[in-house]
């Protein structure tokens, strides 16, 4: 009996897990085609293929919604398989990590919430200020880290790594991530990518590769 009641609970778990994604899914694909001001529950619940009342069991406003994919996007960040094995030479982790990164930031359907947040954060700025901490921020201290341990190592000489960190990642966006976010060109080849990562690498080693004596 108990082994029984488990398994519907598990069921019911999963029926509502993916009833969550679904309208996550639908609500994702109208904040993107019509930005947060032109998106309504009722459009929403369209493109989620539900009710508005099943809509509003799962999530009170757009905001709360808009909240949610705010969140996965922090979830798909953190997920992000960055290599920063200390055992290869600075060059071929910037460059790895350049390329991994771009990829993750101009993903086909990555732009959405960013754009989105733009677009909000002036009237919302607690929003804003989240994605900013929890997504963009994650990911410069997670190169901070690495490049501490690098100058630790006496491989690289940075007076502020956090900063230096947000140069490279500023470089390896240069002609790519602005004409993406604003929908001018598609996402970039890997072939465009390693062109700018390469040049991003280079000067940042540039500034900052201890030269041998």
């Amino acid at each position: 009996m108990v082994a029984s009641h488990s398994a519907t609970l598990s069921l019911v778990g999963d029926e509502d897990s993916a009833k969550r994604r679904q309208i996550l899914d639908g609500a994702r694909a109208v904040f993107m085609n019509l930005g947060f001001d032109g998106a309504s529950m009722g459009e929403i619940a369209r493109a989620a293929g539900v009710s508005k009342g099943t809509l509003y069991v799962y999530f009170a406003d757009k905001n709360g919604l808009f909240e949610a994919i705010v969140a996965e996007e922090v979830i798909e960040q953190g997920r992000a398989a960055f290599n920063f094995d200390l055992t290869r030479d600075v060059e071929t982790t910037l460059k790895n990590f350049g390329t991994a990164y771009i990829q993750l930031l101009c993903r086909p359907g990555g732009g959405s919430s960013t754009r989105t947040v733009m677009a909000i954060a002036e009237r919302m700025p607690e929003v804003g200020q989240r994605f900013y901490n929890n997504v963009v921020m994650l990911t410069v201290n997670r190169l901070a880290t690495y490049l501490e341990a690098r100058v630790t190592a006496g491989d690289i000489a940075i007076p502020d790594l956090e900063l230096a960190a947000s140069q490279f990642m500023m470089c390896c966006q240069a002609s790519l991530f602005l004409p993406f976010i604003f929908q001018a060109k598609p996402a970039p080849s890997l072939e465009q990518i390693a062109i700018v990562v390469d040049s991003a690498t280079r000067m940042f080693l540039a500034a900052y590769q201890v030269k041998p004596a």
